[in-house]
């Protein structure tokens, strides 16, 4: 048995898509185990750039079965789109399969999630109105459509009746829009399930026979620990546990079943929508790593806020995760930087120096950031192949984070390309 977990460790947008798609061409399966569409994984393959949302990043590579999970919430109009725009450009699809127990996004969630943020004004929680979280609501309320139900027509229509009784009434009433209509979106969602039918399928039998087998299985998260739903900086998180303990009620898998948790962080930090920032670098510096990191959000093209590397998240998020192999990525990008800084600690508001991550984000808002300085460097470290080939100062930076974390740095990418990594270690 094989396992292996790609999870990001910051605030999203760390370069999961790459290395999963590294990863993925010596596994059996790929699995995609929460999140939605609003997920946006970037893989660069040669010239070409493909940008997935729903599809797992291993659809390129991986030789085996790819899996979209029960715990992912599904937008079949965006999966046939994401499926016709990889096959126009010569890939297959036909490995990918969708859980039979995933739920399915409806209209009235994606108009849910924009009213929502629309009345906020200000507060605004910044979703990409995808309606991921409304579609986890209905999950959780016991109201959600499943995968399964679009495969069966008299439960599919008794559900959206039900639910466009309530979405309805709030449509009308407290939003003051249009309502939806029952014939309409039934008729909809039928021929979608008709679409996809022979995609549909039970995910979790087949994953846990390939365990059983000792086949490699790649699980891929979406989003980062610092927007999980319970670890994260609530409420301005996602709507689903992207650790690695989503794994096993995201894919039904066992805990015992997860070997190598594989956690992705940036060599700084990014982060996209609203929420505290402790390290936010909101001036010329923080502009410039967002043009030559090309930070900007790959599902809805939103400049990422961009700032120091904080060691304070990042430990809380490796504890969390249980991480035993660390990816550092963008590494490149603090080229020509000096100094660099690296917060390993937090002032409080009342004086207090602290090293963990606190559970009340109001307050870390007034948390100060306390650094440490590093010599930065000036050689180009895009063609670096080895981890000797890199300048003194920048693997200086490598061994600081490592010790500090008590975790090794198995990979280091130093470059948006396949081909630009540096593997410490081989875990396959």
């Amino acid at each position: 048995m094989s396992t292996y977990v790609v999870v990001g460790l910051q605030y999203g947008d760390e370069g999961k898509g790459k290395i999963t798609d590294v990863l993925s061409a010596k596994s059996d399966y790929v699995v995609r185990f929460q999140g939605g569409d609003n997920a946006g994984h970037t893989v660069y393959v040669g010239d070409e750039k493909f940008v997935l949302h729903l599809l797992p990043s291993g659809v390129l590579q991986c030789k085996g079965k790819c899996i979209i999970a029960n715990g992912v919430v599904v937008n079949p109009k965006a999966f046939v789109k994401e499926i016709n725009q990889i096959e126009s450009k010569g890939m297959r699809t036909d490995h990918v399969f969708i859980s039979r127990r995933a739920h399915v996004i409806m209209p009235y969630h994606i108009l849910l999630d924009t009213y929502r943020e629309e009345e906020q004004g200000g507060t605004q929680i910044g979703t990409t109105k995808k309606g991921i979280g409304p579609c986890y609501e209905d999950k959780i309320a016991r109201v959600g459509i499943r995968m399964i139900d679009l495969l069966n027509p008299e439960v599919l229509r008794e559900k959206i009746e039900k639910n466009l009784k309530t979405k309805n009434s709030l449509f009308e009433k407290y939003f003051e829009k249009p309502t939806l209509d029952v014939e309409e979106i039934f008729q909809e969602f039928i021929a979608l399930g008709e679409l996809l039918k022979d995609r549909i399928v039970d995910t979790e039998l087949e994953l846990n026979e390939a365990i059983r087998d000792g086949k490699n299985i790649l699980f891929e998260g979406a989003q980062a620990l610092m927007l999980d739903i319970d670890f994260g900086t609530y409420p301005f998180v996602t709507s689903s546990s992207p650790s690695t303990g989503g794994v096993c009620t995201g894919a039904g898998v066992p805990p015992t079943a997860l070997q190598n948790l594989i956690g992705v962080a940036k060599a700084y930090t990014t982060r996209v929508g609203n929420g505290p920032f402790p390290t936010e670098l909101d001036n010329e510096l923080g502009e410039n790593i967002r043009q030559i990191g090309a930070e900007f959000g790959a599902t809805t093209g939103r400049p990422r806020r961009t700032g120091w590397l904080d060691l304070v998240s990042l430990k809380h998020a490796c504890m969390i995760n249980g991480i035993n192999n660390l990816v550092i990525t963008k590494l490149d990008v603090l080229t020509g930087i000096h100094p660099l800084k690296i917060a390993t600690k937090y002032k409080t508001e009342d004086g207090k120096i602290i090293d963990y991550f606190t559970s009340s984000t109001t307050k870390l808002y007034d948390y100060e950031p306390q650094y440490e300085e590093l010599d930065g460097w000036d050689e180009d470290i895009t063609n670096a192949r080895t981890y000797d080939e890199l300048p003194a100062n920048a693997k200086k930076y490598i061994e600081f984070i490592e010790e500090h974390l008590g975790i090794n740095v198995y990979l280091v990418s130093v470059g948006p390309e396949r081909s630009q990594n540096i593997i410490r270690k081989e875990l396959f």
